[in-house]
């Protein structure tokens, strides 16, 4: 693997800044004084190669990345058994349908459910 690069000094945060979630975990981090790069997916696109590193650091499928219910995902897309690469493409190109935050330490990371669970790594 490895187009994403992590570090065991710092966290890597993928979140959306229209997220709630997103930014409550940021904001968390950030008062609990944890090193942080963050990654806003709304600006910066993930690549493909980066999605499917994603979805194996969490041992899911790609098609389980996407939050299908999402207003976004329903408003544009039917329910459907879509090819990895149809996944993909959906996702760089509407990434708010990504599931998310997205927390990378070292080896380690994890789906955030709630903010506190980027303590967990």
């Amino acid at each position: 693997m490895g187009e994403i690069a992590s570090s065991d000094r710092q966290i890597t945060l993928f979140y959306s800044s229209e997220s709630s979630k997103g930014k409550q975990t940021l904001a968390y981090a950030k008062a609990e004084g944890i090193a942080i790069r963050e990654i806003d997916i709304l600006k910066s696109k993930l690549t493909g190669t980066q999605i499917s590193e994603l979805a194996a650091r969490l041992k899911l499928e790609i098609k389980d990345l996407v939050n299908q219910d999402h207003p976004s995902y329903a408003k544009k897309f039917e329910q459907h058994d879509f090819s990895d690469n149809d996944w993909i493409k959906m996702i760089r190109n509407h990434p708010e349908i990504l599931r998310q935050p997205i927390a990378l330490r070292g080896d380690n990371t994890v789906m955030v459910e709630t903010p506190t669970d980027i303590i967990k790594i």
